[in-house]
């Protein structure tokens, strides 16, 4: 049984979005204390500056194009690609056509949720 803090259940028109840079903005949508989902929109040219976090996450591209760089390596991930970012590594993205993000996280972000 989910704690008190789980929504098993969030509608997307629920959700607020949150600017996070210029020309990318995010909503924090399902999560739980060991997992996150959080989408994430740019406008061609947006960026998701180099960082990194103790979290494991894996990006879905939904939509659009992306340089995408993991530990100094970009490849350029389109459509329907995915990747892998362990805990601990500086990644990053350039936005090369206007599109969205599925980002999972393992644990939670604690932070997103303190924003949203």
């Amino acid at each position: 049984m989910p704690d008190s803090a789980t929504q098993l259940f969030v509608p997307s028109a629920d959700v607020r979005w949150v600017e996070v840079g210029e020309g990318v903005k995010r909503q924090v949508l399902a999560y739980g204390p060991e997992l996150m989902l959080v989408k994430v929109a740019f406008e061609t040219g947006g960026i998701g500056a180099e960082h990194q976090h103790p979290h494991t996450q894996i990006s879905y591209v939904e939509s659009g194009e992306f340089a995408y760089t993991i530990a100094g390596e970009t490849r350029v991930l389109r459509t329907g690609d995915s990747c892998f970012v362990p805990g601990h590594t500086l990644h990053g993205v350039t936005c090369l056509q206007a599109g969205v993000l599925l980002d999972a996280f393992n644990p939670m972000r604690e932070d997103f949720v303190k924003e949203a």
